[in-house]
């Protein structure tokens, strides 16, 4: 995540609303995904999926936002960001798999 715009809105992943968003490139830019679709994706999210997913994974099986929503690994942050004021800035932890994959 090199240059990333920001903007006042709505995340497309947790739904929080009046939110600081960032560009998101559904298929990595890294894997061919530099000119193709993105989403506008919380800062709290947005640092979550890379935690959780490598960019193979994102590119092959988590390009769109209804396949990320789907995804057991990252459903259970959702249920709870998602209780979250949209100040507050969370945690987040790489995953066991990411960290080897890198």
């Amino acid at each position: 995540m090199s240059k990333t715009y920001k903007a006042i809105g709505t995340c497309e992943l947790c739904l929080r609303e009046e939110i600081e968003t960032t560009v998101h490139h559904l298929i990595p830019r890294e894997m061919g995904g530099a000119m193709l679709e993105t989403a506008n994706l919380c800062y709290a999210c947005h640092k979550q999926i890379h935690a959780l997913y490598t960019n193979e994974e994102l590119a092959a099986r988590l390009y769109k936002i209804s396949l990320l929503q789907d995804d057991p690994q990252i459903m259970k942050y959702l249920k709870w960001v998602k209780k979250q004021p949209s100040t507050k800035l969370s945690k987040v932890r790489k995953s066991k798999s990411v960290k080897r994959k890198r």
